[in-house]
């Protein structure tokens, strides 16, 4: 298998400052966000996730890290996370894995799938409530019509 470069997402707990930058930019390029709250950085590993390893080990000590993603989805439309939990979070993470007879890898991953399918189902709940409410006031085509001039103008772009 060829080495491949992977773009993993770094977020931070914190801004750096501009030395803290300059020293872990040294150690690999970094792309940093307007407040140096996220970087962006392309790493050469075999596989996602020996990349996130990789990333983890050489700046790992260097950066206030809260977590590193892969930028993009693997083919299955998943995206890597890779957190480090501290002594006392990843006993008790480990005890309430064992407790279901998971490992505490597939234990977080089905809380991350369980939590994101709650947020999707209640912002479905929550817009069609807000649809509703429109809809007492006004007519579907209307509300149409206004969705469509909303979508087909971007936030920012000049006008045609």
């Amino acid at each position: 298998m060829t080495m491949r470069h992977h773009a993993l997402d770094i977020t931070l707990t914190r801004a750096l400052t501009p030395a803290e930058l300059h020293r872990a930019a040294r150690t690999m390029p970094l792309a940093a966000n307007h407040d140096t709250t996220r970087l962006l950085a392309l790493v050469r590993a075999k596989t996602p996730a020996k990349a996130l390893k990789r990333l983890r080990h050489q700046v790992g000590g260097r950066l206030p890290i809260d977590v590193i993603t892969t930028h993009y989805p693997d083919p299955r439309g998943q995206i890597l996370l890779n957190v480090t939990f501290s002594p006392a979070v990843y006993a008790a993470l480990k005890a309430a894995a064992e407790h279901t007879r998971r490992s505490p890898n597939l234990f977080v991953q089905e809380a991350v799938h369980r939590a994101l399918a709650l947020h999707a189902d209640q912002e479905t709940d929550r817009l069609d409530r807000a649809l509703q409410h429109l809809l007492t006031s006004t007519t579907p085509p209307y509300l149409l019509a206004a969705v469509g001039r909303v979508l087909t103008h971007t936030t920012g772009a000049a006008p045609c």
